[in-house]
């Protein structure tokens, strides 16, 4: 799973580089973001918008990741594709992740907090 990240306005912007967030990448997905929590991060904008495909493996990882921020922690996703937001809602996980069209947006959002 390849991940690219930079700081910006205090917020961890991380961007997904695969096309997918599947079972063959949810637990380096999980150990990378992990990782750059366990470095301090607190508040990390998931840029998702070279996303095409994510199933319910990918889905779990990003939970995962989640309940990893615990309480003082903010995890939220920008620029998810159609097929990706299908997911989300289909599975209500658009009620647990806000989510941002861009990601300018998600890390104002953050960084405001």
């Amino acid at each position: 799973m390849e991940l690219e990240h930079r700081k910006q306005d205090g917020v961890l912007v991380v961007k997904i580089m695969n096309n997918r967030l599947d079972a063959q990448g949810a637990d380096d997905f999980r150990n990378r973001m992990s990782e750059l929590i366990s470095g301090g991060n607190r508040c990390i904008s998931l840029n998702m918008s070279g996303v095409d495909f994510i199933d319910s493996s990918g889905l779990g990882a990003m939970v995962s990741v989640l309940k990893l921020m615990g309480q003082d922690g903010d995890i939220v996703i920008s620029g998810p594709k159609e097929s990706a937001m299908r997911m989300f809602k289909l599975t209500r996980m658009n009620k647990v992740f806000r989510i941002f069209d861009k990601e300018e947006d998600a890390v104002l959002a953050l960084s405001t907090r």
